[in-house]
């Protein structure tokens, strides 16, 4: 058995994040969710510290921490603004990665590089209107014509579709389902407008149409007819740092929750006194316990290149799970404050409900982890 312990220099990447949080995005994250909008400058700040490829090598352009370093990434900006957060996973984790994971040395060299260095902005687009949580149903074709690929389709529910140079698209071919990667300079793509949402409003979400999008033949990534496979090991990855901040999010709560706790006088006394809080500040701990466990587990685990399909599924639905109960939870302990617009708690209650749904709602969660129980039957080593 080992510590569980950072090294050095991934404990001087979660100050140096926690510092660029605190002083960059903190004091603009209320405007980021008013304006539904996430700054420029700010983007082409976080390309600048090496945040929007931390996790690649830095032959692609990367700062080479791996999945332990992009989860510790994550999650502190998750303490700032989950849409910020957002904005990353759909570029880095899921958008850039699936030509990371399946793309040939040449598109690597051509697209996760400038990528990595935050030159392009990456999207992942997968969902359609009848290929949500049946996501083998995508409906887009790519037909071969001479040396191009000329891909027909909408997509839908795209994070980052509206302001992405560059985006990872899924599409039926002869073969089956393949992967292709798109400049979104291409004539025929086209961005709709942007969802209004719920919470995670400063991450734009937009439809995407292809009509007649031609393409060159080797921006196909992998095999033709294999790009379903691509997708599903791409999302493990998606699911592990979607877990990640949630954690982050869920410490701010908890640290916000505990500070007010102490400051907030009723009945002549801190209602930190009071069991019915310390018992919200006790499971709160107890579930920022658990998921940093899993969380940190299953990236050591992915970055020893180990199968994590199960893990990461577990990570995405336990966390999420969580985080609502501890947003929740927050806006008891703050009482009227926290329904208020006033601090940051109502927010993160609003941004913390679609981790249940996007990336592959819980329902679908539970049933990787079955099939695999199952598979397996019922050893989890």
């Amino acid at each position: 058995m080992f510590e569980f312990k950072f090294t050095e220099e991934q404990n001087m990447l979660r100050d140096m994040v926690r510092d660029f949080c605190n002083n960059e995005i903190k004091p603009i994250a209320k405007k980021i969710d008013e304006d539904e909008k996430i700054p420029r400058e700010l983007i082409n700040k976080l390309a600048e510290i090496g945040v929007l490829g931390v996790s690649f090598p830095e032959e692609y352009g990367g700062s080479g921490f791996g999945e332990v370093g992009y989860c510790i990434s994550q999650e502190e900006i998750a303490r700032g603004c989950m849409s910020t957060a957002t904005f990353i996973g759909a570029h880095q984790s899921i958008g850039t990665n699936a030509i990371y994971l399946g793309g040939s040395e040449e598109l690597k060299k051509k697209y996760v590089v400038p990528l990595a260095k935050g030159e392009y902005i990456g999207a992942f687009c997968l969902t359609e209107a009848q290929a949500g949580s049946d996501s083998f149903n995508v409906k887009t074709r790519a037909k071969l014509d001479g040396n191009e690929w000329v891909i027909n389709g909408d997509k839908l529910w795209i994070t980052n579709g509206g302001i992405a140079d560059v985006v990872s698209v899924f599409a039926r071919t002869d073969k089956g389902i393949s992967a292709f990667v798109v400049e979104t300079k291409t004539p025929g793509f086209s961005a709709g407008p942007a969802e209004k949402k719920m919470g995670i409003k400063g991450s734009t979400t937009n439809p995407i149409i292809f009509d007649n999008v031609r393409i060159p033949k080797e921006n196909l990534i992998g095999h033709d007819g294999r790009g379903f496979l691509v997708a599903m090991k791409t999302l493990d990855a998606g699911r592990l740092g979607l877990g990640a901040a949630c954690l982050g999010a869920a410490k701010e709560l908890l640290e916000l929750s505990t500070k007010y706790a102490k400051e907030r006088e009723q009945f002549d006394t801190s209602i930190s006194n009071f069991q019915a809080i310390q018992f919200m500040l006790a499971e709160m701990a107890i579930m920022i316990f658990n998921m940093e466990s899993i969380v940190y587990r299953t990236a050591v685990e992915y970055d020893l290149k180990k199968n994590i399909s199960r893990q990461s599924a577990m990570v995405k639905y336990y966390c999420s799970e969580s985080l609502d109960v501890i947003a929740d939870y927050a806006v008891q302990i703050h009482g009227g404050m926290g329904y208020s617009r006033e601090l940051p708690v109502e927010r993160f209650y609003r941004d913390s409900r679609i981790n249940r749904i996007f990336e592959g709602t819980n329902e679908i969660q539970k049933g990787i982890i079955a099939r695999d129980v199952l598979k397996r039957n019922g050893r989890l080593e």
